[in-house]
Formats: structure tokens, sequence, C-alpha cells
């Protein structure tokens, strides 16, 4: 080899032998910052945290309510690491629940419908005096296929009994895996007849009562739709809290086939649970010896099977309880839309703008009614997710969340308000007598 030829390639070995490592910690560098950007994103670091946006119109009501409840003008602060991520917010809710969550003591009550169906609610006394001195009894009706033994609501019970609440619960109708259905009919997204027995229990059991009524994601849908149903409804009520619904089926159902925010995939896991609840009530609602109204008859079982999305399910099976025609019929007259113009108790709406469940087109609703209604206020904080809320400094939660504690603050405020007008109706009547 000629000296030229040597030097030649002693020159490239000189050039070449150190770029080695440095494309290599180059391309390091480029995975990690590639792992952090996705961290970032999918935990929504660089979101801020805020206080909730507030829609209402301006009234005594409102003004009262924004001076007696500070987590309406406080800063919503989660965990720092995944607390604004609504996905996650909304995982932990559905697989935990809550962290260590109580376990209130109550008794099960039973109630034949005049279709045979057997309803259960359970009842819980309340652990400490009310801040007004009041009988006060909440009547709540929990989530999709949820009841009393869950945890979100075992942890709010205790705290709400622990304000001085008498609390009912309803279970939906299939929902407890120990309780057998004994008509052909379950629950069914705004059926509003077995938490209207429970509340006709309680006014006749308690009749020196007040009611604070609270419903959570389909939940919410069912009580404001009671309530609207008629103006009887609504006595003895002194207010209303829905949180986390939907307010239309009929508008949520095309965003919930889309895949923006995963929606799809969340509504092929309740599809799937829905599945199972109905499955193992098979013989009570299918079965050869039930006798099942003539919209049943014709149910194909094969097509609940394969059935993927809750409208599937609701077409093949949900809709026929109640003998509808159609999807659109039973999704128009079971949603509580067409019935909140109609209440006139205060309301409060909350929502998480973060909510995977909820599209941000549905929010409209709310809003538009809040422009309207002097006792409506919507609100909206940025993170949450779907019944998630909660709170902690930088990784693990409290027990308690942030929507326990406005329910309860919003429900006191309005007691705090309802003695405040009783008691200067009282003032001004002395006053005309004396004159």
């Amino acid at each position: 080899m000629s000296p030229g030829w040597s030097a030649v390639i002693k020159m490239n070995a000189m050039l070449e032998t150190p770029e080695l490592p440095a494309v290599f910690d180059g391309v390091k560098l480029a995975a990690v910052a590639a792992v952090l950007y996705v961290i970032v994103r999918c935990l929504n670091l660089k979101s801020p945290t805020a206080p909730p946006d507030l829609y209402f119109q301006d009234s005594g009501l409102s003004r009262f309510l924004l001076k007696s409840c500070p987590l309406l003008t406080k800063e919503y602060i989660p965990p720092l690491i995944w607390g604004k991520s609504g996905h996650i917010q909304t995982a932990l809710y559905g697989k935990m629940g809550r962290v260590r969550s109580p376990h209130p003591y109550g008794h099960r009550k039973f109630i034949t419908m005049s279709d045979g169906a057997t309803s259960t609610f359970d009842l819980f006394e309340p652990l400490a005096e009310h801040c007004v001195g009041d009988d006060i009894t909440m009547v709540i009706c929990p989530g999709i296929a949820n009841h009393s033994e869950k945890q979100y609501i075992r942890t709010f019970v205790d705290y709400a009994q622990k304000n001085g609440y008498r609390c009912a619960v309803l279970n939906h109708l299939g929902a407890l895996p120990n309780i057998e259905l004994t008509s052909p009919r379950m629950f069914t997204y705004g059926c509003t007849w077995e938490f209207g027995a429970m509340v006709n229990y309680i006014k006749k059991t308690y009749p020196l009562t007040q009611l604070v009524v609270v419903g959570f994601s389909l939940g919410g849908n069912i009580v404001c739709k009671y309530l609207g149903e008629t103006q009887a409804n609504q006595e003895k009520v002194l207010c209303c809290v829905s949180v986390c619904q939907g307010y239309s089926a009929l508008r949520a159902q095309e965003t919930f086939m889309q895949w923006d925010q995963c929606r799809r995939f969340y509504n092929f896991l309740m599809a799937d649970n829905m599945k199972k609840i109905i499955l193992s009530h098979r013989q009570a609602l299918f079965g050869d010896h039930v006798k099942k109204p003539q919209s049943l008859e014709d149910t194909d079982l094969s097509r609940l099977y394969t059935a993927t999305s809750l409208m599937q399910i609701d077409d093949n099976v949900m809709r026929k309880f109640h003998g509808y025609n159609s999807l659109k019929e039973y999704y128009e007259e079971e949603s509580c839309m067409r019935y909140l113009h109609r209440i006139y108790v205060p309301l409060m709406l909350v929502n998480a703008a973060d909510d995977p469940l909820v599209h941000e087109s549905l929010l409209t609703i709310p809003k538009s009614l809040s422009e309207k209604r002097e006792n409506v206020m919507f609100v909206l904080p940025l993170h949450g997710g779907h019944l998630g809320f909660f709170e902690g400094s930088v990784l693990f939660p409290e027990p308690l969340t942030w929507m326990d504690k406005l329910v309860v603050e919003y429900a006191n405020a309005i007691c705090q308000w309802e003695r405040n007008k009783s008691q200067c109706s009282d003032t001004e009547q002395v006053e005309a007598d004396l004159e």
C-alpha cells in the first residue's frame, strides 16, 4: 500500500470516528425529547389551573351563592402529575372510584312497582346536625348501572351525612348483582319511575323533610327529567344538582361514534358492561316462562351479543322496555333537555371541559339555559374528567373530591338562602301585624 493511500485511510478514520458517538447521542436525545413531548401532551401538563367558568344571570340568588360557595371562585387544583388529563381522571373514577372509600351504614328499602318490578334504595341517616338545623334529605341518583355500593357514592354519602343530611340512594333496576329482577324490565336512560317512587317514600315517611336532589351522569338526566315532568315533583325540593350529564342522548349519539377523545373506545367499554348486566338477567327479561310486553317478543339476542355500542343495545333492547318505536323516539322522549326549562327550583349543572364522554357541543345546552333562567347556574371547570374531580398535591389524590365538596357546599348555601328568605318573610309579617 502506497504511503499516500495509507495517509488517506488515516485521515478518513480521524474524521469518521468522532461522529459515531455524536450521532448516537443525538438519536437518544431525540428519543427522550419525543417521549417527554408525548408525556406532556397526554398528561396535559401545560394546562393552567383556574377557577371554574361560571354561567348565570345576575340576581340576588347568584350573588349569595358566589359569597357562600368559595369553591365556585377558587382554583380547582387537580393532582400535579396526572390530574390535568381528563382520561386519567375518568379511568381512575371508573376503576378505583375513590381513595380510602368509607362504608356508611344504611338500610335497604324495597318498593313494589305497579308492573311488578322491585325497586330498591338505601337510606342513610344524618351523623350530625345540619347547619341550619332543619331536616334535609338528599335524594341521589347514581350514574349508568351504578348503585349505593359504588365507591364514589359511598364517599359522597359519608360526607353528606357528616354535614347533617339524610341520604336516599337509588339502586338502578338490575344494577345490584344480588337483587333479581321481578319483571321483564330494567333501568333505562330516562325512566323516572323508580326515582319517583323513592322520593314519594321519603316525603311520606318524613313529612317535615325538605329535599336536595342530586344526580350523577345518567342520574343527572333522570333527576332533571323527573323534576320537569310535573310541577308537583318539585314540591318540598330546595334545589337540584346535576353532575357530568350529557343533556341530549339524540345529539350525543353521533359524538359517541367518533374517535376523538377516544369516545368510541369508551362507548365500547360501557356497552360491554351493559351487555353483561342484561345477560345476567336474561331469564327474567327474555325467558320463555316470562310474560313480557309485545315489544320484547322480537328481541334478537344474537344482536345483543355482537353489539359494540350503547346505541346498538338501546335500539335492540332498552327502547323496547317502554315500547318506543325507534331509537330516535326513545332518545327524544328520555332526554331531560326538553324538561329543563320547566324546573323552577335552584339548579346547578356541573360539567368538566375535559370530560372525554361529553362532547363540547353538548355544553351549549346548559350554557343557553343559564342565559335564560335566573334559577340556573352552569359550572365548568377546566379539569375533572367524567366524575373524577380528584384533588391532591403531586401524585396521590385526596379521599374527598372537589365534586363532593361543591355539591354539599351548594346545598348548604341554598338551605341558608331559604332560611334567610323565611326569616325575612316572618319579620315582614310581624311588622304588618303591628301596623
